[in-house]
């Protein structure tokens, strides 16, 4: 069965990259791609996916829950990739309130339409639900520490961290109290092609 995919932030850099990665590996899925074109996002990464018809393409901030609804319903979405956030560790010491708004409340509007319409339509065994989150949410380290893994604890030391560890927290506690089928990564510093 093929996926009707929901990419956030796919207009970004890390989000229009794994667009055009999924197209190419996986054409028959339908790919429907939410950005609310900021500072971030660039139409410009998706443009020859629109104007091939390869993907969809919808201008919308995830901190508007009926967008994130309508979303979900007209396009009976049953995956999402969320790689939509504010970031930059400077950014969020100027202004904490923007990233409290898409990092929590944002992901926080996603998990909930996911758990209102898990099932409904489509399958529930094709439904996933994958936040991509950041190293950040662990603090940082010395030198001479040993690296982080999925098992250590968080420390956020910034806005931006802070947001994102409550958006990883939100998105897991979701999955254990409503059996949702959710995946976190916590990926570092992303660059290249």
């Amino acid at each position: 069965m093929n996926r009707n995919l929901l990419v956030t932030g796919g207009a970004g850099f890390i989000g229009s990259n794994f667009v055009h990665y999924w197209v190419q590996n996986y054409p028959e899925d339908n790919l429907i791609v939410l950005d609310a074109l900021t500072y971030a996002g660039d139409l410009n990464n998706l443009k020859n996916l629109i104007e091939k018809n390869k993907i969809s393409f919808i201008k919308g901030d995830i901190s508007d829950k009926s967008t994130i609804y309508d979303t979900f319903v007209q396009n009976k979405i049953n995956n999402v990739v969320h790689f939509a956030a504010e970031s930059h560790v400077d950014r969020s010491i100027k202004s904490p309130d923007s990233f409290i708004q898409t990092n929590i409340i944002g992901t926080f509007n996603l998990i909930e339409v996911f758990r209102k319409l898990k099932g409904k339509n489509i399958s529930e065994n094709n439904w996933r639900f994958l936040h991509v989150s950041t190293d950040e949410v662990f603090g940082s380290l010395d030198l001479d520490e040993e690296p982080f893994s999925e098992n250590t604890k968080y420390d956020p030391s910034s806005p931006y961290s802070a947001s994102k560890a409550a958006s990883d927290h939100l998105v897991r506690a979701w999955g254990k109290t409503f059996d949702l089928p959710i995946l976190i990564s916590n990926c570092s510093n992303n660059y290249g092609p």
